[in-house]
């Protein structure tokens, strides 16, 4: 347990409360995990509900006559984006994204920031309102942080909201240096909420046979939820009956349609502020632009495991790559399109075995990638990872295949995906996890084996089908 966690005692009941039903007051009086917490810097503070943030943890501080201190390290860092494929990124306090901050309204805050990077960096504070000498511009409102140096950060939170940390250089974003700065309000806002997520959302351009993202590209192969890419997201549960909160973050070069299913949330936050109630725009799909936070709402009335993504078609792949499609050759069989040269076998460079000599269909220019407009990528073969049926004649169909259907489902498992039915994984890739809600005996069982993770081994998904027994 981190030392924020040791500092905070459990409080009463969130204000507000006793204006919920009564059957609703009563059960969230035995949600024991979402249990209002209590933070000794804030005065006068009510208690709040702490946020989860799925397969990122809270950043711990430290007590300091009436500051709370965090100690934060910008490092090189590795991620496991899904399983298999391990990437090196940039992070803080070895993990990418970086650690949560947790405070309240009113808490004056110090970070000492170190640099272990081989090149200068500075910490903004994305959306608080800050003295300019805290606002982490290198050049402009401080020194850069030298590698092996380190800077103080310090001020007093006078707003609540969603809210983040990031380096201030542009490439060092998009190797993954953000982290969720959370300020709760003094008084809960209304209505209260019985769960708090937070999901920061990132693209990545990494190259066959890398593990270091290209910083410099405009494409992007892989999307990720809070650094990990479905199905290895971890899925966001809900008691039936409750009502949610989600915050999104976005810090990329995308712009993010965020989609739940089966629900329909109010978007009642910015990173700005809170949006008056009399401002909430009801939906299932929110914008999330860059260098945005948004926080919907739901109430969750529907049980169900619904899929919660980005609705842009290219985010719901994984480890897709920029010569997909027409371009991609294979080296398989005779090529069609190609010169007259090349049809007649006639050698200008290298062997008659090499690639640009192989034998072909040649009775084109053989201009530019002629040879390669004419068939799909995996025309002539059958994909190893391909789970689903194809149609007899399905390779005479113009712009087949098209899409592939891969099932992870023991690689994944966890806790959080108990119960799920048998192939679930296959529907969810890239950008995509999913927000579970489940019934009390359901809900219980799952919680039970968090919190015990080493002694409860979670089933396969595949041995049971939701709802529970």
């Amino acid at each position: 347990m981190n030392r924020s966690r040791r500092n905070f005692i459990q409080g009463a009941a969130v204000a507000g409360a006793a204006a919920l039903s009564s059957s609703a007051a009563a059960q969230h009086q035995h949600h024991e995990h979402a249990a209002p917490q209590k933070s000794p810097g804030a005065a006068g503070a009510e208690p709040f509900l702490s946020i989860e943030t799925p397969d990122i943890e809270k950043m711990p501080w430290e007590w300091d006559g009436g500051v709370k201190v965090f100690r934060i390290r910008c490092e090189v860092v590795k991620r496991e984006f899904l399983p298999g494929w391990t990437m090196d990124v940039w992070g803080f306090n070895g993990s990418m994204p970086g650690p949560t901050i947790e405070v309240q309204e009113g808490d004056r805050v110090r970070l000492i920031v170190e640099n272990h990077l081989p090149e200068t960096t500075s910490l903004h504070w994305h959306g608080l309102e800050v003295p300019i000498e805290m606002d982490g511009v290198m050049g402009l409102t401080q020194d850069g942080i030298d590698p092996g140096g380190s800077f103080t950060y310090e001020f007093t939170l006078h707003q609540n909201g969603t809210f983040f940390y990031h380096s201030h250089m542009p490439m060092q974003q998009m190797m993954g240096m953000i982290g969720f700065f959370i300020v709760h309000p003094k008084t809960p806002h209304l209505p209260a909420v019985q769960r708090d997520f937070g999901l920061i959302v990132q693209e990545w351009a990494v190259l066959p046979n890398n593990t270091i993202p290209n910083s410099l590209s405009m494409e992007f192969n892989w999307l990720t939820i809070n650094g990990k890419v479905g199905p290895a997201t971890t899925p966001l549960l809900v008691r039936q009956g409750e009502r949610a909160r989600i915050r999104f973050v976005n810090l990329g070069m995308d712009h993010h349609p965020m989609h739940l299913h089966g629900n329909t949330f109010w978007v009642t936050g910015t990173e700005g502020m809170r949006i008056p109630q009399t401002a909430w725009i009801p939906g299932n799909t929110v914008l999330v632009g860059v260098a945005q936070s948004r926080d919907v709402e739901f109430d969750a009335h529907y049980q169900g495991d619904w899929m919660l993504h980005c609705h842009l078609p290219h985010h719901n792949m994984n480890h897709m790559a920029s010569m997909v499609g027409p371009l991609a050759h294979l080296g398989r069989g005779p090529r069609a399109g190609m010169g007259m040269e090349e049809g007649m076998g006639m050698v200008r460079r290298g062997t008659a075995l090499s690639d640009e000599n192989g034998p072909s269909f040649g009775r084109a220019m053989g201009v530019g990638a002629t040879n390669e407009e004419t068939v799909s990528h995996l025309v002539g073969q059958q994909h190893q990872h391909q789970q689903h049926k194809a149609a007899p004649n399905a390779l005479l169909v113009p712009g087949y295949p098209q899409d592939h259907h891969m099932v992870l489902d023991e690689e994944v498992a966890k806790p959080e995906t108990f119960g799920l039915r048998a192939g679930w994984s296959g529907a969810v890739m890239g950008m995509m996890t999913l927000v579970r809600v489940l019934p009390e005996a359901q809900f219980v069982r799952i919680t039970a084996m968090r919190r015990n993770p080493s002694r409860v081994k979670p089933a396969k998904p595949t041995e049971h089908k939701h709802p529970a027994e």
